[in-house]
């Protein structure tokens, strides 16, 4: 009589135990982490910049993407154009207006699971005040210790579209394209039990 009745409680409480699993906590890791941007330019080509040095957080369950939460800032002082005039000259007013709002920040308000390695995350990006909804298409390339620092490493690529006239840059139309693409590498490092 004992043994199944003690069977069964290291059943329930098994399973008690696998529904009160939290999501790791990770942290972007900014050395490897960076957002290229990509912008059409008068039609001659598509000028490419990048943003470095992201920080954030992520809560992640590679078994349940749907738990997951990301919260990601970058100073827009990063960019970089290849040129430091051209950098200022996208950093000032009419375009990022980095000097009134220097942060652009990123943060998950639901995931969507596609596949075991890749998802939609659905968020807002926060960018020269203004705020609006951006989807992230997002693919898991690689979930393991990091033979180097001996830490859990999460190694993602994502792109997303974003129309810039939603973010408040609407001038130059007949210049500068109306859409701006984004692909982002980021790594995130498993933060440390205490």
């Amino acid at each position: 009589m004992r043994s199944p009745f003690l069977a069964l409680s290291a059943l329930l409480l098994f399973t008690t135990m696998f529904a009160q699993a939290k999501p790791d906590h990770y942290e972007l890791e900014p050395i490897h982490s960076r957002i290229v941007f990509t912008c059409n330019h008068f039609g001659y080509s598509n000028v490419i910049g990048t943003f470095s040095r992201p920080v954030g957080t992520l809560e992640f369950d590679p078994d349940d993407w749907a738990s997951a939460k990301l919260d990601v800032s970058v100073k827009l002082a990063t960019l970089d154009l290849g040129d430091a005039k051209f950098n200022q000259r996208i950093l000032k007013r009419d375009y990022l207006d980095a000097k009134k709002h220097p942060v652009a920040r990123f943060i998950s308000t639901r995931i969507e699971p596609l596949t075991p390695t890749t998802a939609k995350v659905h968020g807002e990006l926060t960018l020269r005040g203004t705020t609006k909804p951006l989807t992230l298409e997002v693919n898991l390339n690689k979930l393991a210790r990091n033979r180097y620092t001996m830490r859990r490493t999460a190694g993602f690529s994502a792109r997303a579209t974003l129309v810039r006239n939603d973010w408040g840059m609407d001038d130059d139309p007949g210049v500068v394209g109306a859409t701006v693409e984004l692909v982002i590498e980021a790594e995130a490092v498993r933060a440390r039990t205490t």
